[in-house]
């Protein structure tokens, strides 16, 4: 069994294990950073360490199709390697025991345009899960 954070993205529910889940934080003040690229947002201040924030929906590609005020949108703080940063989401729903024989590889349909940005799906409960590579959604960082 392996423990995730379920966020969502639209309509859509992700999750990301949670030893790669620093922190859920409110959205605070990003400064952009000029020169870098349109789904990196900028740089924030968390707790005095400066951090690249990612608007997840620009990385992906995806059009930003929620009513949700976007203060109330949510960031997720992760450590990949040396390497921490904040995800900006719609919202963080859950944390939820995923079993490993009931993830499955995705069908190429799912991850259409997304660059391999999904390592599998999950049914749980019901709910479709798309399981986020963070290696692979980050190495444009590095």
């Amino acid at each position: 069994m392996e423990k995730v954070i379920v966020f969502q993205l639209n309509d859509k529910e992700y999750a990301l294990p949670v030893t790669q889940v620093l922190a859920i934080e409110k959205l605070q003040h990003i400064t952009r950073v000029p020169l870098t690229a349109p789904f990196i947002l900028g740089v924030m201040n968390l707790r005095g360490i400066i951090i690249p924030v990612i608007d997840l929906k620009k990385r992906f590609g995806m059009e930003d199709d929620t009513d949700a005020d976007k203060e109330e949108r949510k960031l997720i703080i992760v450590r990949f390697g040396e390497i921490e940063t904040g995800l900006i989401v719609d919202e963080a729903t859950d944390v939820l025991d995923i079993d490993e024989k009931k993830v499955e590889p995705e069908p190429e349909v799912v991850n259409a345009g997304k660059e391999d940005f999904i390592s599998g799906v999950a049914n749980i409960n019901q709910r479709l899960l798309l399981l986020l590579d963070l290696e692979k959604t980050l190495t444009p960082l590095q």
